[in-house]
């Protein structure tokens, strides 16, 4: 048995929106932690994945939309300071490519969303440390999690896109 823990120097957990449906916003999530638990050192088919992001740390770059979106409209960070999630699976379909799948809690409310984990390998670093990294894909809507503001202007227009892209890239370092 393994345990991996994220390595945040080496890691990003980003989010991609459409805004007025012409163009696209990033946002990331600057604190979070996460770890993996495999059978062995080497497969991850199996593994136990739980993973936080902190609401607070949310930035899209531009104060007024991060303090908008940590506000009750959206992610209401005083109330639900955390987004989590905690893999039901995570079955290899390739050597490079495993479907983890597992339930995703956003202001309180839970659902189920499958994401596609592209693994990068595993190496040894400068320093003695085992890495592995993956690159995270999927998609969520946003409703589905109780984030409604913005999906229609008084114009008739939508503000806020209901797709969110989750893009994580992710380096893990095995504990001793």
């Amino acid at each position: 048995m393994a345990t991996w823990i994220i390595d945040p120097t080496h890691s990003e957990v980003n989010f991609k929106v459409k805004h007025l449906m012409i163009s696209t916003v990033t946002g990331t999530f600057g604190t979070y932690e996460g770890s993996i638990e495999t059978a062995n050192d080497t497969d991850f088919a199996g593994a136990k994945v739980s993973f936080s992001a902190d609401i607070d740390s949310i930035s899209t770059n531009q104060e007024q939309r991060d303090g908008h979106l940590k506000s009750a409209d959206f992610f209401d960070a005083a109330s639900f300071p955390k987004l989590t999630f905690a893999a039901t699976s995570m079955e290899k379909v390739d050597d490079e490519t495993y479907h983890v799948t597992g339930d995703l809690t956003i202001k309180g409310t839970t659902k189920p969303v499958t994401l596609k984990a592209e693994f990068g390998g595993i190496m040894g670093d400068f320093y003695g440390n085992t890495k592995a990294g993956f690159e995270i894909a999927g998609k969520i809507n946003r409703q589905d999690f109780g984030l409604t503001w913005g999906a229609v202007t008084e114009a008739g227009g939508v503000v806020v896109s209901d797709e969110v892209k989750l893009a994580f890239n992710i380096q893990l370092v095995k504990q001793a």
